[in-house]
């Protein structure tokens, strides 16, 4: 049975999302907002989100792209900002969704960076090092892809955020959507943060 999804995007990246609509078989019931909230009010945009988009979405599927990133600052990312902080907060009338990045081609060589060997633990123990900050994209997803611990490194249960390339998302999207989803009941999800202050 698909779930009901919800696309997090930045408009310079619509047509990665109207690919996804109409040209992958994906068993999803889509939620995406198509029109931006024509508010300045950041809690009334937050509010209108969770009620009309979220409140019975399961998955939001954030495209990471070259216009994302949390440097550029809050009025250029203040759209997918709330959108995230939407779909992270678990509360009355809303429950919390799990979050699928998808970084797209043009992302490819700032975020994938290859691997080292950890100075920590051991010099053998290889890690791939996954530039996601605030270079990449937003604090949101950067913060719960990467939630602090006392570890050299993040395995798959350390991680809220589950992160994908867009040529293997094509591939097989409802194996990512699925592990988005079931991330919701993980013990890591007691973890998230809606705001993280870095």
């Amino acid at each position: 049975m698909g779930h009901k999804c919800f696309i997090a995007i930045k408009a310079e990246d619509k047509i990665y999302k109207e690919y996804i609509q109409k040209n992958l078989s994906i068993d999803m019931i889509d939620k995406s907002l198509n029109e931006a909230i024509d508010s300045y009010d950041e809690d009334y945009i937050m509010q209108r989100i969770r009620k009309d988009y979220l409140s019975d979405s399961t998955v939001t599927i954030h495209l990471i792209g070259q216009y994302g990133a949390e440097n550029r600052g809050f009025w250029e990312q203040r759209y997918i900002k709330r959108e995230l902080q939407a779909s992270l907060y678990d509360g009355q009338n809303n429950s919390r969704s799990g979050i699928l990045g998808v970084v797209l081609p043009s992302m490819y060589d700032t975020v994938y960076k290859g691997s080292y060997n950890c100075s920590i633990c051991n010099p053998t123990h290889s890690i791939s090092f996954v530039n996601i900050n605030d270079s990449s994209t937003i604090k949101e997803f950067s913060y719960n892809y990467y939630i602090p611990h006392n570890k050299c490194s993040w395995a798959e249960e350390d991680r809220y955020c589950v992160l994908v390339k867009w040529e293997d998302f094509c591939k097989s999207p409802e194996t990512y959507i699925d592990k988005a989803f079931n991330k919701r009941t993980d013990p890591i999800s007691k973890k998230v943060k809606v705001r993280p202050e870095l």
